[in-house]
């Protein structure tokens, strides 16, 4: 019985992982990066085989923003339908900013925008990624207290 188990569990449905940060500035202004789609994201992008999570994320930030970051938590999972046929497994992790720099758009993204908390809600974006940011900036003002 085992083993037919196993043969059913290699038949499920696959999807990529896509680790994305939440990271604020020194104003406490949230990074997002504009899509093809014209739609706002985290930075971040697809794990690779074999790589942490963590890593992953943090890699991908330093290449899209030119931040560095410390991740810090993981804050949401959730699976975002783009388009028939095309799921995508996304894990949101809360980042501590390394650098005073400014972030630099790479050639990954259409435009690259740093925006307060009250003005997420009104952004072309997922609702699993405002509620990542909401999540974090929750967790930041709690922290400082």
């Amino acid at each position: 019985m085992a083993a037919a188990a196993a043969a059913t569990d290699n038949a499920a449905y696959r999807f990529p992982v896509s680790v994305k940060g939440v990271v604020l500035d020194r104003k406490d202004r949230v990074l997002l990066l504009r899509n093809e789609r014209n739609e706002w994201e985290l930075p971040g992008g697809k794990l690779e085989l074999g790589e942490d999570p963590a890593v992953c994320v943090a890699r991908e930030i330093e290449e899209e923003a030119s931040w560095p970051v410390t991740v810090q938590t993981i804050l949401d999972s959730w699976v975002y339908h783009i388009t028939e046929g095309v799921d995508v497994l996304i894990v949101t992790y809360g980042c501590r900013l390394d650098t005073d720099r400014p972030p630099v758009l790479s050639h990954e993204h259409k435009e690259l925008g740093l925006f307060t908390d009250a003005e997420v809600p009104t952004l072309n974006m997922p609702d699993g990624y405002k509620h990542s940011i909401a999540d974090w900036y929750r967790r930041q003002r709690v922290a400082s207290r």
